[in-house]
């Protein structure tokens, strides 16, 4: 065990260097800025919201009189050209610092963006004394798109019949200031709300909660989302859609007769067992009523098909549906012969059987 130990550490030990090696083979010793910031994604004619914080190594100077600048590479992939400075009043690109850089709180208004945005950004932080340093081991990536992202559909809880679950649909909103407008095709529209994710970005998200029923297997959620660009005068949508598989028991289970009745001693008839469920119906059983008594008379087929006798008069036939949920039982079926009718005493009797006949098949099964 003591070897162990001593190996394990010695592995943790040498990927730590390797960690260290590889971060510094990517950012240079020098740097003395560090900022957090999520790598973000735009919609041309809209806003950008950078949250941004910045931090030193040493700290930088405690100073209310922070400069600071955003930067992108320069012909020789050095970040010196600046875009934005916020001691200037006009600026290359449409930004503002929104936080407080006294507080250490760089985030970033980027304003009425278009694709040729899209590029690699470094921030830099000045003084009114000697201290400038620049982030180049933090560099932020923006990427700017003309098709705004498709919305999330998502469901929490499990998709079986009489089962609550919440349904939500969200959209990622780059620019809090001008958020989506968030649609579906549920019973309601229910309120937008946005709400602020751990890394500081925004999403706009909409929910409903429902109980499930057989219907609603195989229904598709649209939800579409909407975003105002370039001030409000245009629009532009991307559109989810997801289909639901609700799990059900078997239902509507029906014994139907081919060829239909009348029948005629001699002739043969099949009996098809029809129902739906999902997930599909994995069991079929068949069962008669003759003389009073339960039968089994066929198991692990659809279709039961006989020749017809004088012996089949008066027996009542019927099936059972099985999937990994429920079993289901069809009503009962008697065969019609030439020259007979069923009477409304029959149906009664029929009637009055099926809860006690469901309940001994069920056991039995």
């Amino acid at each position: 065990m003591a070897a162990l130990s001593v190996n394990i550490a010695t592995d943790n030990m040498l990927l730590h260097i390797l960690f260290l090696s590889g971060a510094l083979a990517t950012c240079p010793q020098e740097s003395l800025l560090f900022i957090t910031v999520p790598q973000m994604e735009a919609l041309s004619g809209s806003c950008l919201q950078i949250p941004c914080n910045f931090s030193g190594e040493p700290e930088p100077p405690v100073n209310s009189n922070y400069v600071g600048l955003w930067t992108i590479d320069d012909s020789n992939h050095k970040p010196n050209i600046v875009v934005f400075s916020s001691k200037n009043t006009v600026n290359i690109y449409p930004m503002n610092i929104t936080g407080n850089l006294s507080e250490k709180d760089c985030t970033t208004l980027f304003s009425s963006l278009n694709i040729n945005y899209t590029n690699t950004y470094y921030f830099r932080i000045e003084t009114s004394g000697t201290f400038r340093a620049t982030a180049v081991c933090d560099p932020l990536q923006i990427t700017v798109t003309d098709s705004p992202p498709s919305p999330r559909i998502e469901i929490s809880g499990d998709l079986k019949e009489k089962e609550s679950v919440t349904i939500s649909c969200s959209a990622s909103t780059p620019c809090p200031h001008s958020p989506p407008k968030l649609t579906w095709n549920l019973q309601q529209d229910p309120p937008n709300n946005i709400e602020e994710n751990t890394d500081r970005t925004f999403t706009t998200k909409i929910q409903e909660t429902i109980t499930l029923s057989d219907a609603n297997d195989g229904f598709t959620i649209s939800c579409s989302a909407t975003y105002p660009v370039n001030e409000g005068r245009e629009v532009k949508t991307a559109e989810e859609r997801k289909t639901l598989s609700v799990s059900y028991p078997p239902k509507d289970v029906m014994v139907v007769i081919s060829p239909t009745d009348p029948v005629s001693v001699g002739s043969v008839v099949n009996l098809t067992c029809s129902c739906r469920g999902n997930p599909p119906v994995v069991n079929f059983v068949w069962f008669m009523i003759s003389d009073g008594r339960l039968e089994l008379i066929k198991a692990d087929t659809q279709v039961y098909g006989f020749k017809v006798t004088n012996s089949d008069r008066g027996r009542v036939y019927y099936c059972g549906c099985r999937n990994d949920l429920d079993i289901q039982l069809s009503t009962g079926c008697q065969l019609i012969f030439e020259g007979e009718q069923v009477g409304v005493e029959f149906i009664l009797k029929i009637l009055a059987v099926i809860m006690l006949v469901s309940t001994l098949v069920i056991f039995e099964w």
